[in-house]
């Protein structure tokens, strides 16, 4: 028994069925098209690059450059300030670090990628130590929101950086002043020491040859023969620096030590918070310094975790909740490691977990209880859902 085709009963069916079969036959053959958009979409927002490192430049004695380039002659467009998410697989544990692109958008041939050793980092370390030109990768695309936008921000910008913080300001001043684009920028760089500065040869040529650029440097640690601006980069120092604040657009980077100085500073000097962006680079150096860390426990002991339908593990209350699960082989999405992307969202079913001030968990996921397992510390024991 054949089943009768209902739409023969359709008023217009026959018609528009005669239509098409006419324009089969003679219309332009556009078949090629089918998923065209989703491969345009891949090609500029890929969820996964293969890089190799071409080129390893020293910078500082804790810091050098890695150019990273496509196997395939092509890579996406990003905006200045943008990052990518580096994965590395380590003593069988597979984990990521995002790094900020600080080569110029306007150089599609690579990905320039600037490393500072950090104590006792686990990437870092091994990036710095041996990493060599041949070496492959596997990255996300451009990700993040820290850049500039012409509709908002003006033409007068003042960058503040602290440390490896420099680093997404200079893939924006080499954007700016390769391509003699019409926006000023001052830039106030905070560092321990003169030796530690990233970039410093190079920011102060530019601001030799660009009138819209101003470099700063200031020293927290100067030696006894240091003549340039020394101390914490305070309300009166900006004032000083980039005269009046109508019209200027703060963009701050660098170690959660200087967000905890600067902005209180930059409040005093009636910033307004909606002309603040600040760019988060990971968790902080010690949380049971954070505001909130109950004082009755220590970072440097353990509880357990138990995922729902897979094994227990061990993790230590002092490190994110996301190490201790890529070092037991359980690898949890992730693109910023600062709290930011909620990739790496996570069902907290019991237990305590502590977040510290600025993670930036939606008001759902708090009401149904998720958590970012790159900046959850856990208290008790805990029973998740990934």
């Amino acid at each position: 028994m054949t089943s009768r085709d209902f739409r023969e009963d359709i008023e217009g069916y026959r018609k528009l069925k005669e239509e098409i079969t006419i324009l089969q036959k003679y219309a332009v053959e556009r078949t090629w098209e089918r998923g065209l958009v989703n491969r345009v979409i891949e090609r500029l927002h890929p969820k996964r690059l293969d890089l190799v490192v071409s080129e390893v430049r020293e910078e500082t004695a804790s810091a050098k450059t890695l150019r990273l380039v496509s196997p395939r002659g092509y890579l996406p467009p990003f905006q200045a300030g943008q990052y990518i998410n580096l994965f590395v697989t380590l003593a069988g544990v597979r984990t990521a670090r995002p790094y900020s692109i600080v080569s110029s958008p306007a150089q599609t041939a690579y990905y320039d990628i600037t490393v500072r050793r950090v104590d006792e980092g686990f990437v870092s370390n091994y990036l710095l130590d041996e990493v060599k030109p041949g070496d492959r990768f596997e990255s996300t695309g451009p990700e993040g929101q820290f850049f500039y936008n012409p509709l908002f921000h003006g033409h007068d910008l003042v960058f503040i950086a602290g440390g490896s913080g420099i680093t997404p300001f200079m893939s924006m001043i080499r954007d700016v002043t390769d391509r003699g684009i019409d926006r000023t920028i001052h830039i106030i760089y905070g560092s321990r020491n003169p030796g530690d500065i990233i970039f410093g040869d190079e920011l102060a040529d530019r601001t030799s040859r660009h009138r819209n650029l101003t470099y700063t440097p200031v020293i927290s640690e100067p030696p006894p023969s240091y003549k340039g601006h020394t101390g914490f980069i305070t309300a009166a120092l900006m004032q000083e620096l980039v005269g009046d604040i109508a019209g200027k657009m703060f963009y701050l980077c660098g170690p959660e030590e200087m967000y905890r100085f600067c902005l209180p500073e930059l409040a005093a000097m009636n910033v307004p918070g909606k002309r603040i962006r600040c760019e988060v680079f990971g968790p902080p150096k010690d949380i049971s310094t954070e505001p909130g860390w109950p004082e009755s426990l220590s970072k440097d002991t353990t509880v357990t975790v138990a995922l729902r339908g897979g094994p227990t593990l061990s993790a230590l209350r002092g490190e994110p909740l996301i190490v201790s699960l890529e070092r037991a082989g359980i690898a949890v999405p992730n693109a910023c490691r600062s709290g930011e992307c909620s990739l790496c969202r996570t069902k907290l079913l019991s237990g305590e977990v502590f977040q510290p001030a600025g993670v930036k968990v939606r008001k759902s996921d708090r009401q149904f209880g998720y958590i970012h397992a790159c900046m959850a510390y856990p208290l008790t024991d805990l029973e998740i859902l990934i």
